[in-house]
């Protein structure tokens, strides 16, 4: 009867679509998300005022009434912001710079860094939609490392890959908390409801936010190395208790929980650190030894641009 009464509590709460497995789960005000906004919109005031348009280019900045806060014209930066110089001397992510100059800052920087304002509010955007959500169910230390070390991740394989131009953006970070989302639905698949439908909604982005990024001068290499390295530590600090692990000590003896996670939840965790700790280690061997990717992958560039008749591709 025990058991039955427990089975049966955990099907109510298993129809509930917010999906919270326990009831003492609380939900954490997200403060850190918000403060990761300020600092990218704060960085790119930073940068423009450095920038300072006027100064280098007599009477062709757009938005010239912002003075030295105005735009590069539109053959120089599309997107709305500085010129690629200034961008480079405040940190943006070079491979000359971070093997021959010992820059390495510059896989941390770079993720503060946006190319323009239209870059700045697509991504912050999609920050605030994604990101929010994210650190009111696991808290800012968990969703912080995700984004951190995803930037970091999107950074060195973007490096290992693009050896002649420069990359900027927080798009990295933020695909590794779309594979976060993917792999914490995975790791507590037991505890959705509509799980087909958010498996394939979650699928669907991703593939058109990478769809997107074979286009020209979108860095898609940041991208996949963020969603990969999001998508591992999702299985590695995401994952649920089983239900009824924070009731155990109120329940039958026969019927208790004696493990706070489910044998599967534990393997997915064991491999993914495994993967992490190599792929990092490997990456930033290759990486500081000076190893040019694309000369032991030829086809890995068709995963960054797709050359066609309107466009060619020659970043590597």
């Amino acid at each position: 009867m025990a058991r039955e009464d427990l089975e049966s509590r955990g099907e109510k709460k298993r129809e509930n679509p917010s999906y919270v497995v326990e009831e003492r789960d609380t939900q954490w005000t997200s403060w850190l998300i918000p403060m990761f906004v300020v600092a990218n919109i704060a960085v790119f005031v930073v940068v423009m005022y450095v920038n300072n348009c006027p100064k280098h280019i007599d009477g062709k900045c757009l938005a010239s009434f912002l003075g030295r806060f105005s735009f590069e014209p539109w053959n120089e930066n599309p997107l709305l912001g500085p010129s690629y110089s200034t961008l480079e001397k405040m940190g943006a992510l070079k491979w000359e710079k971070v093997v021959h100059k010992h820059q390495s800052w510059r896989l941390i920087s770079c993720i503060w860094l946006h190319a323009g304002i239209i870059h700045l509010v697509v991504n912050m955007l999609s920050l605030v939609f994604i990101g929010i959500r994210l650190e009111q169910q696991f808290g800012f230390v968990r969703i912080g490392i995700i984004y951190l070390l995803s930037g970091f991740g999107g950074s060195v394989l973007s490096t290992l890959f693009i050896q002649n131009s420069i990359s900027v953006g927080a798009s990295g970070a933020l695909f590794g908390l779309l594979g976060a989302m993917l792999s914490e639905l995975i790791s507590n698949w037991s505890i959705y409801s509509n799980k087909a439908a958010a498996l394939v909604t979650l699928l669907v982005i991703v593939a058109l936010n990478l769809g997107l990024g074979i286009l020209p001068g979108v860095d898609n290499y940041a991208h996949i190395g963020g969603y990969l390295t999001g998508f591992l530590l999702g299985f590695v600090l995401l994952p649920r208790p089983q239900y009824g692990w924070m009731e155990r000590r109120n329940l039958p003896a026969d019927v208790r929980v004696r493990s706070k996670y489910k044998p599967y939840q534990y393997a997915l965790w064991l491999v993914s650190l495994a993967l992490l700790v190599a792929g990092f280690t490997v990456g930033l061997v290759m990486l500081f030894r000076g190893v040019n990717a694309s000369n032991h992958c030829h086809w890995c560039h068709y995963l960054d641009c797709v050359p066609t008749d309107k466009w060619k591709c020659n970043r590597t």
